[in-house]
């Protein structure tokens, strides 16, 4: 006998007709690299030299960036995650910077009668780069698309760097590096982010917690439950990677490559690099981590395993989808409770007027190429 189908509830996730996956975007083979660095860069006067100096990066990974079967792999762990729980929501994917378009999904959607859509930016902090440039993305995609646009309303997930899932998800791949380092004197977290230029984090700090608070916040808790769970001691930091730009505009500091320095001067010699600022393996931690980082660590004599992102484990995918109930409810006029660890409470639906604004966010140089802070 076959199992019923669990039932479809619909009413848990109005008013919402569908969840858009909103991300970066990248290359998909070494004929889009030079166009896709065009398209990032448009209008900041970067020169072509410059541009081919990144696409360098791409020819590890065969002139491609791994960011679009991630954006792939966790829209089918969303729909898993849905279907488990009897949702119905229809999941679509748009891109700021490479297809699949944003607008080009939108426009589908409009097609298949879809009106209001809930947007999922793979960010999970508060900064200009990742959160108020995808606003001001999804804004233009509505213009361009000009009367279908008119009927469409778009919603953003909040800033979810906080939320319980994500949180857990970093930290069991924490804690599987630092089985993987069993029997060390003493372990240090590298915890790590992609790095922005220290006007673009006053201006995340404007009217709430900066983009260096929220990881600071997310690096207490882990290294806090490690603490309690690993016999060596452990202590942890906070480094940044992929800095790019005019060299004479300050970004924040200190470069996981420096950081490892420092760490081995101090006699460090069991290092798990941590990328929380990352929800999955794309080039920046594919090529600034995995092949920069560990070339220095392995120049500097230090042992060093590499955590895991969040990606599609169970746990961050149960709280996407949690959110994706929880911002759905306050729609309807219900009061869901926003949960969240560490320090810092959840931050608003809709941003704070002046929070992270374009002016103090402008970007000298390369921007950011591959989602680090998408």
């Amino acid at each position: 006998m076959t199992a019923a189908a669990p039932p479809t509830d619909q009413a848990l996730t109005a008013p919402y007709d569908a969840l858009l996956l909103c991300s970066f975007g990248g290359p998909n083979g070494p004929d889009d690299v030079m166009p896709f660095l065009r398209n990032v860069t448009r209008g900041r006067g970067i020169p072509e030299d410059r541009l081919a100096e990144v696409a360098q990066h791409y020819d590890h990974f065969g002139g491609r960036s791994p960011i679009n079967e991630q954006n792939l792999a966790l829209v089918a762990a969303l729909r898993a995650e849905l279907d488990r729980r009897g949702l119905a929501l229809p999941v679509i994917w748009g891109n700021r910077n490479w297809p699949p378009y944003s607008v080009d999904a939108l426009r589908d959607a409009a097609a298949f009668g879809v009106r209001r859509i809930l947007v999922l930016v793979t960010s999970a902090y508060a900064s200009y780069s990742g959160s108020r440039q995808y606003r001001e993305h999804l804004a233009a995609a509505l213009a361009e698309l000009g009367s279908i646009g008119d009927r469409l309303q778009l919603d953003v997930i909040r800033p979810f760097f906080n939320d319980p899932g994500f949180v857990h998800g970093n930290l069991e791949a924490v804690l599987e590096a630092a089985a993987a380092l069993d029997g060390s004197d003493r372990i240090h977290l590298a915890f790590v982010t992609h790095s922005i230029p220290e006007t673009m984090q006053r201006a995340s700090a404007a009217t709430g917690p900066g983009y260096a608070q929220q990881h600071e916040d997310v690096r207490d808790v882990i290294t806090a439950v490690v603490v309690s769970q690993v016999s060596a001691p452990v202590t942890s930091s906070l480094s940044y990677c992929s800095r790019s730009g005019d060299p004479r505009t300050p970004w924040l500091e200190p470069d996981i490559a420096d950081r490892l320095a420092e760490l081995a001067a101090a006699g460090e010699r069991s290092v798990i690099i941590a990328p929380i600022g990352f929800i999955s393996d794309h080039l920046e931690v594919a090529f600034d981590l995995d092949v920069e980082a560990m070339e220095a660590a392995e120049q500097l004599g230090i042992r060093v395993v590499r955590a895991g992102t969040v990606g599609t484990r169970p746990a961050f995918v149960r709280g996407l989808v949690d959110l994706v109930l929880e911002r759905a409810a306050r729609e309807r006029g219900e009061a869901p409770p926003s949960p969240t660890v560490g320090a810092l409470p959840p931050l608003p639906d809709e941003a704070p007027p002046g929070s992270c604004r374009a002016r103090d966010g402008v970007v000298t140089g390369v921007p950011v190429l591959a989602g680090g802070v998408d």
